[in-house]
């Protein structure tokens, strides 16, 4: 024959790609062509999701640690000049006799 195949054939052919471990593929319904795009769409979030996350752990996290040691730094120099520039009053720091 020519490039038709027969009845047993289709079987036969059926029957070999499900020994090989593929499933015959149903045809596509509305729903299997949903839950298709949806699989995609939530693969794609999901990567952009992940390269977002990444970036704000590697980009944006220390920036802000590096901001709060700088806070922490100007607070600390400004109370110890606060220390210097107003020492306590004679009175306040020994008891009279």
């Amino acid at each position: 024959g020519g490039g038709r195949m027969a009845g047993g054939e289709i079987q036969a052919a059926k029957a070999g790609a499900v020994a090989r471990g593929k499933a015959p593929e149903p045809p596509a319904t509305g729903l299997a062509k949903a839950a298709k795009v949806a699989r995609k769409v939530f693969a794609s979030t999901s990567r952009a999701a992940w390269i977002t996350g990444t970036a704000f752990l590697v980009l944006i996290v220390p920036l802000i640690i590096e901001m709060d040691r700088e806070q922490q730094l100007t607070d600390m120099e400004t109370q110890q000049m606060g220390v210097l520039t107003n020492p306590a009053l004679p009175s306040q720091s020994a008891p009279a006799k």
